[in-house]
């Protein structure tokens, strides 16, 4: 076990997502330790906050939807971007796509999706890189749980994005969050009331909507 999965492990617990309960992950029982822990750790290693540690309702929505339509992604190849915990990566993996990958540039988020994939007996291959500029055609899907949440992120992925839209499917679900692209750069087809804490969100349930992101 790497330091980093000695992390994951040591500071989160065996979890289910409220609206995906099919898959066990590493989760935050509470909020405070486990902020705590990772500054803590983050002034020794330079890591990000653990935004992986949560199933944030982008990821839970997209998720949801694969496994109830798994025709979705068969045999597609599928990339789960920013992915956090992973929750997307392992839907698709479980749903019969044909090669999933799932990034996300804190090696935190990667150690807790090797632990999260290893879990649940499913093949995920696990990035922990900035995929940004890779050209596209690698990917037929690429799934964008919760991503605008702050303006330079938002304005670093976008713009590739939308040139990835001209050769795969490119899904966003987000709850509302402050930087979502204009509306004319999306399409909305489905919502979904996504179970919540008072402690991460300002709601009980945040209504997350998926779009379909338009090609540049």
């Amino acid at each position: 076990m790497t330091e980093a999965e000695a992390f994951v492990v040591a500071n989160t617990a065996p979890g289910r997502a409220p609206l995906v309960p099919e898959f066990e992950l590493r989760l935050a029982t509470e909020i405070t330790p486990i902020w705590q822990a990772t500054e803590d750790f983050l002034r020794a290693e330079n890591m990000a906050p653990p935004f992986w540690a949560f199933a944030w309702p982008g990821s839970q929505v997209l998720a949801r939807t694969i496994l109830d339509d798994p025709s979705r992604v068969r045999g597609a190849r599928v990339l789960d971007f920013a992915a956090g915990c992973g929750l997307a990566a392992l839907a698709a993996a479980a749903a019969g796509a044909a090669h999933v990958d799932a990034c996300d540039i804190d090696p935190l988020a990667a150690a807790a999706m090797s632990i999260n994939a290893q879990a649940n007996g499913l093949a995920v291959t696990i990035h922990a890189k900035d995929v940004v500029g890779t050209a596209p055609g690698c990917w037929d899907l690429i799934l964008c749980g919760d991503i605008c949440y702050e303006g330079p992120m938002t304005r670093h992925i976008l713009p590739w994005l939308r040139v990835q839209a001209t050769q795969a499917m490119v899904r966003v679900a987000d709850p509302g969050r402050a930087y979502l692209p204009a509306p004319d750069a999306m399409q909305a087809f489905a919502c979904h009331d996504v179970p919540t804490s008072l402690e991460l969100e300002d709601h009980t349930h945040r209504r997350t909507t998926l779009y379909r992101l338009l090609p540049a």
